[in-house]
């Protein structure tokens, strides 16, 4: 692995109204990170070091729960993807289990009673993770150039965000996998990770450690964003591998698009600079669906896996 590490962007300048060459120095760091591999970490980001710690010690206690327990938390029909208690089938390349939730009051999130007041910070938590994404996505409307609050009119429905909390089992003489290689589907991922580390990049051809740091929050760019731009900042390929003799911890937050959405490039980065257009557009939820697909039923080749590279335009 390379001698190289994502870079880290301090956030408080967003929230003071007279830091210009901070909030200048943040947004060029932010757009160098989009446009060569679509990671970044940030700090100061408002979102309570107590809370994301009280956070991680509840999933953990959770997941210590007997199987018989925790299953009883498992998906009811009706949501978009299975909210609630999820282990991955033995079939599966990736060794995980979690918890999905959807936006506090959207009426089809199980959320465990136990431990107590596990469900009161989950929703705390997906309440500032929410406020964070609208944050950096309007940093990253303001590094692509386009109109005020144009990412933010576009993607205005917050009911198809999730937020999951994730334990990967330790890895084993065979297998260290916990997540297979991958871009994400959406427009914004945050990452909140334990001291196990395991999450890595792909930069050049090399997968680099994204190494966690107390209060910092992992930020990747996904193929949404990468569709809209027509490739200008890029969704980031990565993985988690497990570590040996301990379980890894991690939160996951996704900020997504309502599923109705229509996808393709804007107009900004084809035709109006003269560029022809990278990807034909799509339905967010029948990319989605197509992406759910490859979970609940694995291609036996891995060429065959359903990436962003379905809807490319070969020029």
């Amino acid at each position: 692995m390379a001698n190289w590490s994502i870079p880290t962007v301090d956030l408080s300048p967003f929230f003071k109204e007279d830091d210009k060459d901070g909030k200048k120095k943040a947004m060029e760091t932010i757009s160098q990170a989009c446009s060569e591999y679509g990671f970044f970490q940030i700090e100061n980001h408002g979102v309570p070091l107590e809370l994301m710690k009280q956070a991680l010690k509840l999933s953990k206690e959770f997941f210590d729960f007997s199987y018989e327990e925790k299953r009883k938390y498992s998906p009811e029909s009706g949501a978009p993807l299975p909210a609630g208690y999820s282990k991955q089938p033995e079939h599966s390349p990736d060794k995980n289990e979690y918890v999905l939730v959807f936006p506090p009051g959207s009426g089809f999130n199980v959320y465990p009673p136990n431990p107590p007041g596990f469900r009161e910070v989950l929703e705390g938590f997906f309440s500032y993770l929410t406020k964070t994404g609208s944050l950096i996505e309007s940093i990253i409307n303001e590094c692509l150039g386009l109109p005020h609050n144009f990412l933010k009119a576009f993607n205005h429905d917050r009911s198809w965000d999730f937020l999951v909390a994730l334990r990967y089992f330790p890895a084993t003489k065979s297998e260290n996998n916990g997540l297979t290689d991958h871009e994400d589907g959406n427009c914004l991922t945050f990452v909140f990770q334990d001291e196990a580390a395991g999450l890595q990049v792909r930069k050049n051809g090399e997968w680099i450690p994204v190494a966690p740091t107390e209060n910092s929050i992992v930020v990747n760019v996904g193929d949404i964003i990468q569709v809209l731009s027509n490739n200008k900042f890029k969704s980031a390929t990565h993985r988690v591998v497990r570590p040996e003799g301990k379980s890894r911890y991690s939160y996951a937050f996704f900020y997504n698009l309502q599923g109705d959405k229509w996808v393709e490039p804007l107009p900004k980065f084809t035709k109006e600079i003269g560029e022809l257009p990278k990807y034909r557009g799509f339905l967010f939820k029948e990319y989605q669906e197509l992406r759910m697909r490859n979970k609940s039923h694995p291609p036996s080749r891995p060429e065959d896996v359903i990436h962003i590279t379905h809807y490319a335009i070969n020029n």
